[in-house]
């Protein structure tokens, strides 16, 4: 039995942009409602929601924070989240707890980078979203031209549900536009501000559209259906005003969210089984599906995965399914959160947002189900990130935890990843930003008494050859009894790139050909074309495997060869001294000398880079990408006056790209990049690495 009926609950998170007050809206909401006996506030560390000690530190939200208050016969969940783009992954996720995304901006600062992002996805999540104009006590408010920028940015749906009576110091209360016995000074006309608002609530309701433009009166319960509708629709997007601080505007927009706010049940959510969608609706007594949008490690509660019961009745010591992992578990503890506070219940039903504890094998965008087998709800989609810092354990006594330590905060933060890289043999951790890895060392510190040093991670360049070339070498070594001798003739030459090796590697083409071994991750070829036995067989496999070590190795500056072909077409043996460690050591050496005869170079990572940045920055940025050898590959427009520069650049140009965006934008431009292919480096390029090489190796 579900604690909530369905259509009585509203569920919503508060995104937007860092320091716009969302994390004191809601503290005021739960105030207001009764939840807490105070305001909490982030400037005293009394907020219930900013409760970690760097939130506390840095007086802003760093992690997502979930709380719930009841109010006109509505049970609301409240999701608070970090607004500043480093966190940004705790919103997305965030996103798919609720049916309504709530929009924070400040009224002295406008449109910010974050607002955008957050509003657009939003509307690709499919959600209702409410926008909440707050610090409406400010200075210098322009407010009818912020109303006009909204609607500019966002579209015509954006219509101002309430007005100010004043801005600036004097704002002390809202006038509604949809009461008709709505009066009093405001700053903008509120006939014309309710006109708006119904013009985008009755699109989303053909029939009450045709009575309203034949001129009928609509009465207070259509208009409030119609509202609902349109906001589920995305016809309409409220605009609120508040000055969360001093609590002017918050019991109205409490009253619209119960009001308005779409439930659950106007929510289906479409899963898949076996390919085919299937339908998960809002049903008490349906199978069970829910799925993680968060998780966290709390260092006192252990584990906690925050799952949004999407059907059916979730129950304390039931038996439940991981479909990523096909495994069956028990749910021993369910708990609902108040910020960091939790309180067991025994059951939940469709709609609502709790946690599970101690569950070791569950991870953010897990579908969790019960009597609906094989059923997934869609992925979670974050982005990538692209701010990469090599990391070292301090002491030996880090080096035993780092690894552990690191896994978690990568379980927790679906931004940031660890990966070793197999070529530079680094660790290097991922994150959205200098300030995002900072943050990620100080808790490695605090939580898991882990320091590190950081640095700069290697750029994973490779070497290659540009011509071919022919020779041998014999490796003699005798140390009194038996010794090493062996002998290997190499021809080495260009791979192209692009080839089917069943139709490239022919006796045509390379005579005598016996055997190849392709590889295609690296486009490189080993082949046999040994005669009359001067290499015996059973020797050739240690011959490949001292050529694929040194690859490994590299040559001219120590990194991973790539596009050559090896030919093995000569070589020498001895009855007593010819072993496998002879031919390995003779075939790494005679690989390293002919390769250096080769016209040996190096190639460089490409990577395709998405720059998104306001219209009149964009001559700085063209300007910028080309002192980067970067190449302008196309550019669109975007919503709120913004344009998409697609371009390619070389990785080692733009690892510290984030800083020169951010200075160059003043903090409004974003950017993502991916891999896109390996590229020859200039000669002058390729002087100064190799050289930085050989003097790390005489160092060493």
């Amino acid at each position: 039995m579900s604690r909530f009926a369905v259509e009585k609950i509203r569920n919503l998170t508060l995104v937007g942009h860092g320091a716009v007050g969302k994390t004191t809206l809601a503290d005021m909401m739960l105030f207001k409602a009764g939840a807490n006996t105070r305001a909490g506030s982030v400037d005293d560390h009394t907020s219930l929601l900013d409760t970690e000690d760097d939130e506390k530190e840095r007086k802003h939200s760093i992690v997502s924070s979930v709380c719930h208050f009841e109010h006109n016969g509505a049970h609301i969940n409240l999701i608070d989240c970090p607004g500043y783009p480093d966190f940004v992954g705790q919103a997305i996720g965030s996103l798919r707890g609720v049916e309504t995304a709530v929009i924070v901006l400040s009224a002295t600062s406008g449109i910010e980078v974050n607002t955008r992002k957050m509003y657009q996805q939003a509307e690709a999540a499919g959600l209702a979203r409410m926008i909440v104009i707050n610090r409406c006590d400010g200075d210098n408010i322009r407010f009818p031209q912020l109303i006009e920028s909204l609607r500019e940015t966002f579209g015509s749906a954006c219509a101002l549900m309430n007005v100010p009576n004043k801005v600036g110091h004097d704002f002390s209360s809202v006038v509604s536009t949809i009461d008709a016995s709505a009066s009093g000074e405001t700053v903008v006309d509120v006939k014309a501000a309710g006109q708006q608002v119904l013009d985008a609530a009755v699109e989303a309701d053909e029939f009450l559209m045709e009575r309203y433009l034949e001129g009928g009166e609509l009465t207070p319960d259509e208009v409030s259906h119609a509202i609902t509708k349109a906001l589920e629709d995305g016809t309409l997007v409220p605009i609120f005003c508040t000055c969360a601080k001093k609590g002017i505007g918050v019991p109205e927009l409490m009253d619209a969210i119960a009001r308005f706010a779409p439930s659950p049940v106007a929510y289906t959510r479409n899963g898949k089984k076996g390919g085919e969608e299937v339908k998960v609706e809002p049903k008490a007594d349906g199978p069970l599906v829910a799925q993680v949008f968060k998780t966290r490690i709390d260092p006192f509660v252990a584990k906690m995965n925050y799952l949004r019961v999407l059907s059916g009745t979730l129950k304390k010591d039931a038996s439940v399914h991981n479909e990523r992992t096909g495994k069956t578990f028990k749910i021993a503890q369910i708990m609902e959160l108040q910020g960091n506070q939790t309180h067991p219940v025994t059951d939940v039903g469709p709609g609502e947002i709790v946690a599970v504890i101690k569950v070791d094998d569950l991870l953010t965008g897990d579908t969790v189900t019960h009597g609906i087998d094989g059923l997934v709800m869609p992925p979670l989609k974050f982005p990538t990130p692209m701010i990469g810092l090599a990391v070292e354990p301090k002491s030996q006594a880090d080096q035993a935890k780092i690894s552990g330590a690191l896994h978690k905060m990568e379980e927790e933060d679906p931004t940031f990843h660890v990966k070793r890289d197999a070529q530079t043999k680094e660790m290097v951790m991922n994150g959205m930003s200098e300030l995002h890895l900072q943050l990620i060392q100080k808790r490695l510190h605090h939580r898991e008494k882990v320091d590190v040093i950081t640095h700069q991670p290697k750029v994973p360049y490779r070497e290659t050859v540009n011509g071919a070339a022919e020779g041998m070498y014999r490796h003699k070594k005798q140390t009194g009894g038996s010794g090493q001798f062996a002998e290997v003739h190499f021809r080495i030459s260009h791979c192209p790139q692009g080839i089917n090796p069943e139709e490239y590697f022919t006796d045509t083409r390379f005579p005598s050909l016996r055997r190849f071994h392709y590889d295609a991750a690296n486009n490189s070829c080993f082949i046999d074309r040994v005669t009359g036995g001067s290499v015996p067989n059973n020797f050739i496999p240690a011959v490949e495997k001292g050529v694929k070590e040194r690859m490994e190795k590299g040559v001219i500056a120590g990194f991973h060869v790539q596009d050559v072909v090896v030919e093995l077409f000569f070589g020498k043996d001895h009855p007593v001294d010819s072993n496998e460690t002879a031919f390995k050591t003779a075939a790494s050496m005679c690989f390293k000398e002919v390769f250096q005869q080769a016209k040996p170079a190096l190639l460089e990572p490409i990577v395709l880079m998405e720059i998104t940045v306001p219209g009149d920055k964009l001559g700085d940025i063209t300007s910028d990408l080309n002192t980067r050898r970067g190449r302008m590959e196309g550019m669109d427009g975007a919503p709120g006056g913004y344009q998409v520069v697609r371009a390619k650049a070389p990785l080692s140009e733009v690892m510290t790209y984030a800083r020169g965006l951010s200075s160059m934008t003043g903090g409004q431009g974003s950017f993502h990049l991916e891999f896109s292919h390996y590229e020859m480096v200039p000669p002058n390029e390729q002087q100064k690495i190799v050289a930085a090489a050989k003097k790390v190796e005489e160092e060493v």
